[in-house]
């Protein structure tokens, strides 16, 4: 996207005293009150971020699980309505081009793909899609996420509902499910996900309604705004690759500890794009890992420091690093070699000619807290 554009929420972001980046192709908040605080927020309550950047796009059409299984790898076909997966946009060559939810919304897909990528991956979706198979992007939906341990409680007390008989209302939700629901005369999607490690919902809404749902959640107690700043620290600290950071057309599932997205009945047909060298990797045949890294010492490793080996040779990269609010220390992601990825390694990282030490650390940092159901009654 060559130019920068505005969300629906531009005006009332700026209202809010948001101070406003370019990012993926729009002017967006980076903050309001401060990151720290921001991120605090929402670990301890309920932050209200505004994530309409972000690509939301139907497909409809008979057989549209099943086309779109050629190029993710996980089992589409298999999800009942209201389900949800995480999945990958493979290349022919099996390299992610995007990560992303898919939801069975009833009669059609449901697709949620980064801000950054979401016309690419547009443009991919109709190379590799049947004619049968329509393609909507919805370009007029807004899309909120409320995040944080009071966020349920936070959505009760605007009263929104099932939009219709055997579809449940967004607390009766658990992790990675979806339902299509109405306030007052609005219609709503809301799935309980997100991208914080909290318990929380992601809510798509017509842009002509955005604002007032906006000014609605801010109005209570619960809820403060927060910037791309905290939404990166939270994903940090959930052990959440970013894409174009630390997942890329060169990166390969299994290294990039995604082995979950393979879905075992995807793996035995080795159907999808990329299969076999990706399976090449599976389980546990990567020369390289995405690790978790706690940085000693006070000062972060960015975004391009080096791994390096004891003759100072680069060995691997730091994809994502920031200081932890939560932990109060400097955290990261890197790519290194697999036999140093064990938990508790000790590597050597650069920075501008300096170096630091990192540990290993299996992630998430911070333990996760979706709102899952009891084992009782869970089901695949």
């Amino acid at each position: 996207m060559s130019k920068t554009d505005t969300l629906p929420l531009d005006s009332w972001h700026r209202a809010q005293g948001g101070r406003m980046v370019d990012f993926a192709g729009y002017q967006m908040p980076i903050q309001y009150e401060g990151i720290m605080a921001e991120h605090l927020w929402t670990r301890q309550s309920a932050g209200l971020f505004d994530v309409s950047h972000m690509g939301q796009i139907q497909l409809i059409g008979e057989g549209a699980a099943e086309a779109l299984e050629a190029i993710v790898p996980g089992d589409i076909s298999a999800l009942k309505p209201g389900r949800m997966r995480y999945t990958l946009l493979l290349a022919p060559d099996g390299g992610i081009l995007d990560d992303l939810m898919v939801t069975n919304a009833g009669e059609q897909l449901y697709l949620v793909v980064n801000g950054a990528t979401k016309h690419d991956d547009i443009a991919y979706l109709r190379e590799n899609l049947p004619d049968s198979v329509t393609i909507n992007h919805l370009e007029g939906e807004g899309l909120l996420a409320l995040q944080g341990p009071k966020a349920a409680d936070a959505l009760a007390r605007l009263d929104i509902s099932g939009i219709e008989e055997g579809w449940p209302g967004p607390g009766d939700l658990y992790f990675m499910q979806s339902a299509p629901c109405r306030w007052g005369d609005v219609p709503l999607g809301v799935s309980r996900s997100g991208y914080t490690g909290e318990d929380g919902f992601e809510i798509s809404v017509p842009a002509a309604h955005v604002e007032a749902f906006a000014e609605a959640l801010a109005a209570l107690d619960e809820v403060k705004s927060v910037g791309l700043g905290a939404r990166d620290s939270l994903r940090l600290e959930a052990g959440l690759p970013l894409y174009g950071h630390d997942l890329t057309p060169e990166t390969l599932p299994v290294e990039a500890g995604l082995t979950f997205a393979l879905s075992k009945k995807r793996r035995g047909s080795a159907d999808f794009a990329g299969a076999e060298r990706i399976l090449a990797q599976y389980p546990d045949k990567a020369d390289r890992l995405r690790a978790g890294l706690v940085i000693e010492g006070r000062q972060p490793v960015r975004e391009g420091a080096i791994v390096v080996d004891d003759n100072g040779a680069e060995i691997g990269q730091v994809t994502s690093g920031g200081f932890s609010p939560t932990l109060a220390q400097p955290i990261a992601m890197a790519y290194v070699p697999a036999a140093l990825a064990a938990p508790g390694t000790k590597i050597t990282i650069e920075q501008r000619g300096k170096p630091f030490t990192g540990i290993v650390t299996p992630m998430p940092f911070v333990p996760q807290n979706y709102h899952r159901p009891p084992k009782s009654t869970a089901k695949a």
